[in-house]
């Protein structure tokens, strides 16, 4: 039953600077800092006004860039991207920022998020002669660029992105401009910044806060920026859409220390403990949360409990991918590689295990299992975030309602399977509460599709099914 140790995963993040004098250095320093949004492949563009030149490979950012390949990286542009493969698989081809040459100049391309009707537009495109080198959905955008019969670039992704449906924040650049967009809904985050004279563009605050930028506001949903050396020109593209940001970003994905359209996503995750704690108290000695996206959660759970907080679980920070081991034993070794209990703190205590989110439920099972094994009298289970009951099509790598605990099995058979003493989610209204975006947007302009399988854009009931099975 859902065997695979294997939890949510983001497709990617986005990084662009503008007129910089170390615009690679710069771009390298916001990677790191997005680097939990991807970890398959890394890669760098920059322009020095006259030609782009690209560095990127397979692995973290520390792997692929070494200080000898960033010196070979001059100019005062750039964009990058981290890559967690979702649409298209991994391998180099598909390691972004895709570069294409060309006689009228070259195009750099990078995108996170998810395009739900690429899969019809490269078919289309390759039966009109179209050959593409990557296996990648961003690539599609370059097709549509190129064939929308514009000259000016910006006037070609503002064609390509009106075919297109899905999520896409996407960073465009060329010898001369860098062209930012973001689909009408807003589903991925995107924020502007200056840093001196430079523009500065990325998925999260925190990596203009590493680099050194000051925050000027979040990329409007359906916004198109053009960024020249002359300056900066706006304007809304796409506007005829609800906003609709991915909640997990909330929940899970973004860094405690990023804001996301002006809350900070810590804040967000205490409330959401604090909420989950009016809607499911317990009685019990300590709350743990597992590390690290859980651990505000527990602080807001506890605070609002008055139940003390403790350090039950412990992170190891050097251990690299687990990969699906062979027999159970070695896949419970994988768990306990990355996560141990302390035995100090929960043995003979009633325990609080506040956790993000379940998806397959397999590392929820293994951690209570754990806790008891150190001592652990009761293991209760929260969950910061609603029941995820259905697929994804927007990033997240959830493709199917049958790889998802919560779709197949009720709560209390949960947690029979969990071995827990109790298991209990938050409510979609106590996610919408507790995240405290406006309430005057229709689901306070949230996409909670993996909770209520209500999708923002138009997803046609073949495409649901054939993801479903």
């Amino acid at each position: 039953m859902f065997a695979e140790i294997k939890g949510l995963n983001e497709e990617c993040g986005v990084f662009a600077i503008w007129d910089h004098p170390e615009a690679a250095q710069m771009t390298y320093y916001g990677l790191h800092s997005l680097q939990h949004r991807g970890q398959e492949g890394a890669g760098i563009v920059v322009s020095n006004q006259e030609t782009l030149r690209a560095h990127k490979g397979v692995g973290l950012v520390n792997d692929v860039f070494t200080p000898a390949s960033l010196k070979t990286l001059s100019g005062r542009a750039a964009i990058g991207h981290v890559r967690y493969a979702t649409a298209g698989g991994g391998g180099y081809a598909n390691v972004q920022p895709l570069l294409f040459n060309a006689e009228a100049g070259g195009l750099s391309l990078a995108h996170n998020g998810n395009l739900t009707n690429a899969k019809e537009w490269r078919q289309k495109l390759e039966a009109e002669g179209a050959i593409f080198q990557s296996s990648s959905d961003t690539e599609v955008i370059a097709h549509l660029m190129k064939r929308s019969g514009k000259e000016n670039v910006a006037d070609q992704l503002k064609s390509a992105l009106a075919r297109l449906t899905g999520a896409f924040a996407v960073v465009v650049m060329t010898e001369s401009a860098l062209i930012i967009a973001r689909d009408g809904h807003g589903l991925r985050p995107l924020a502007l910044g200056r840093l001196g004279d430079a523009y500065v563009v990325a998925s999260e605050t925190c990596a203009l806060d590493i680099v050194g930028a000051t925050f000027v506001r979040d990329v409007a949903p359906g916004e198109l920026i053009v960024v020249r050396d002359e300056g900066m020109q706006s304007e809304s593209v796409l506007v005829d859409e609800d906003p609709a940001m991915c909640s997990m970003e909330y929940v899970y994905f973004a860094r405690p220390d990023s804001n996301i359209d002006t809350i900070n996503v810590h804040t967000a995750r205490k409330n959401l403990g604090k909420q989950l704690a009016l809607e499911a108290p317990v009685e019990a000695d300590i709350v743990t949360g597992v590390p690290d996206s859980s651990i505000s959660a527990a602080i807001g759970y506890a605070e609002q409990t008055g139940i003390p907080y403790e350090l039950g679980l412990i992170k190891n920070r050097y251990v690299g991918r687990t990969f699906i081991q062979p027999s159970q034993a070695l896949r419970e070794q994988g768990v306990k590689m990355k996560l141990s209990p302390v035995r100090g703190v929960v043995e003979g205590k009633r325990v609080v295990m506040i956790d993000d989110s379940i998806v397959r439920g397999t590392t929820s099972c293994r951690i209570v299992r754990m806790l008891r094994e150190a001592g652990a009298k009761e293991v209760h289970v929260r969950i910061a975030a609603p029941p995820i009951k259905h697929p994804c099509f927007y990033g997240i790598d959830i493709s199917t309602s049958t790889e998802l605990i919560a779709a197949q099995y009720t709560i209390p058979e949960m947690c029979a399977w969990m071995e827990a003493d109790s298991l209990a989610f938050l409510s979609v209204e106590g996610l919408k509460s507790g995240i405290g975006r406006s309430q005057e947007m229709p689901d306070c302009g949230q996409c909670l599709a993996c909770f209520t399988g209500e999708y923002p854009t138009n997803i046609n009931k073949r495409q649901v099914s054939q993801m479903s099975v």
